[in-house]
């Protein structure tokens, strides 16, 4: 029996080695290949596991078990839970949905906000989201790698504030980046700090009162003289 996995074991690092240039590194894709289904199957037990277990629960060993590839594949890749944190973070950043275009600020803001609130509703990416934010304050990657997620994001829906000043519904000079931070902040403050649940009512109001921020000039970069 021993005999039998050890044999399984070296069969899939032998594949897993053929199928990797020697100058791979964490979170290389080819679309199609081994490399990509192995980054697949490894960042989907990653967020299994944390959402099951949280950031100190996150167990190399039994990354690669779940994924169901070599261990020295996923030490030799990712190097250490920060790594698969980082590059898990990085692929939720690709696959997130890309941003509204209602037609008025409002909409968009809207709908931001309704993404935020559902997303972090849902228990299933709740349980990772509070699991990340948690490793981010204890592990200076993730907490790099938290930080790009979030840029990411941000610079993505940028666009539904520089439109809004085009048609006139927000003041020259306003900054997409805080405007879209002040509509989240509000609904990760519940999340992440005073744990209460987050409603339809709260992800509206926090839209409608960065929106009137907004108008009133608040994102503005300030005047010098």
């Amino acid at each position: 029996m021993n005999e039998t996995v050890a044999d399984r074991t070296a069969l899939m690092e032998q594949e897993t080695r053929l199928s990797e240039s020697p100058s791979a590194v964490p979170g290389t894709q080819r679309p199609g290949g081994r490399t990509a289904k192995v980054r697949r199957a490894v960042l989907d037990a990653t967020q299994e596991a944390l959402a099951d277990g949280g950031f100190h629960g996150l167990n190399m060993d039994r990354i690669a078990a779940a994924a169901g590839v070599g261990k020295t594949t996923v030490y030799r890749r990712w190097a250490s839970p920060a790594g698969l944190v980082a590059d898990l973070l990085h692929d939720m950043a690709e696959q997130s949905l890309p941003a509204a275009d209602t037609g008025t600020l409002a909409g968009d803001l809207r709908a931001n906000a309704v993404l935020v609130r559902e997303t972090l509703a849902d228990p299933r990416m709740g349980a990772v989201f509070r699991a990340v934010i948690a490793a981010a304050a204890c592990d200076e990657e993730c907490a790099r790698a938290l930080g790009g997620f979030y840029r990411t994001r941000l610079t993505e829906w940028a666009p539904v504030a520089e439109r809004a000043v085009t048609r006139g519904e927000l003041p020259a000079g306003t900054d997409p980046l805080e405007l879209l931070r002040a509509v989240s902040a509000p609904l990760y403050y519940r999340f992440a700090v005073t744990h209460e649940e987050l409603t339809a009512a709260d992800a509206e109001r926090a839209a409608t009162a960065a929106l009137a921020a907004a108008t009133a000039g608040a994102y503005t970069a300030p005047h010098t003289a």
